[in-house]
């Protein structure tokens, strides 16, 4: 006998789901630069609830830059904010094919996790939360060029859950559809070890570790491990002025 999927209980508050609804319209092109996002008294009526909340959301929408609230002309949509940290969020498929291979994927595993999890306790998420975990070898010409491990957070990512990781990268979709105010990058060297079958190299050959963080408005969205074959990596980083950095992710 099948049984229904069962329900999984979001327990995020009201102005949260509102921001999100509203969110996922932009980043999905349903709402468009220029839109006027519904007004205020049409939320209150839509989701039953006060102008104080429908407030919070909006405000929220406007802090990561997705809308501009014009006094007596209502809420509209702008171009998403997106590339806002010091070292620029790459997008691996566009870098790989940018510099003329043929990018494939690999999707490995696809889990849902708790938060009692190692994973959980890496994004720090509510204990009634819920994570996204996958991992994935990333192909150029159909040669291993990096394992992805990845950690979405599905409180704050709810779409997440149906995205069909096995065509779009993780890194690909995140960046397209989910906007982020604030990122942290560690970079390390590390030796192959676990890794060296998914890469085809020695257990011992020299690697980089990529690891990432962001974030919006302190809500943890996701966490990636990238381990990038020590022959295919470089980082550049060009700064103009103390006005005005320009940085260059590159993976040779």
């Amino acid at each position: 006998m099948i049984r229904p999927k069962r329900q999984e209980v979001d327990n995020r508050p009201l102005y949260q789901k509102i921001r999100t609804g509203i969110e996922t319209q932009i980043m999905s092109g349903v709402l468009r630069p220029g839109d006027r996002i519904p007004f205020e008294h049409e939320l209150m009526e839509r989701y039953k609830c006060s102008r104080m909340t429908v407030n919070k959301a909006l405000s929220a929408l406007a802090a990561i830059g997705l809308i501009s609230r014009q006094r007596r002309r209502g809420s509209f949509v702008t171009r998403p904010r997106i590339h806002m940290a010091a070292l620029q969020i790459p997008d691996i498929r566009e870098e790989i094919e940018r510099r003329g291979h043929i990018y494939s994927l690999d999707l490995m595993g696809r889990n849902i996790l708790g938060a009692d999890t190692e994973g959980g306790a890496v994004m720090r998420i509510p204990p009634h939360g819920k994570l996204l975990s996958l991992r994935c070898v990333h192909l150029a010409d159909g040669k291993p060029y990096a394992v992805e491990e990845r950690f979405i957070n599905l409180l704050a990512v709810p779409t997440a859950r149906d995205a069909d990781f096995s065509v779009t990268p993780p890194g690909t979709w995140l960046l397209a559809h989910v906007p982020w105010t604030e990122a942290e990058h560690r970079i390390t060297a590390v030796a192959a070890a676990g890794e060296a079958e998914l890469l085809n190299v020695p257990a011992d050959k020299p690697c980089l570790a990529l690891e990432r963080w962001t974030w919006r408005d302190k809500e943890s969205i996701t966490y990636v491990r990238m381990i990038f074959h020590g022959d295919n990596f470089d980082l550049t980083a060009r700064f103009v002025s103390a006005t005005r950095t320009e940085d260059v992710f590159a993976a040779a």
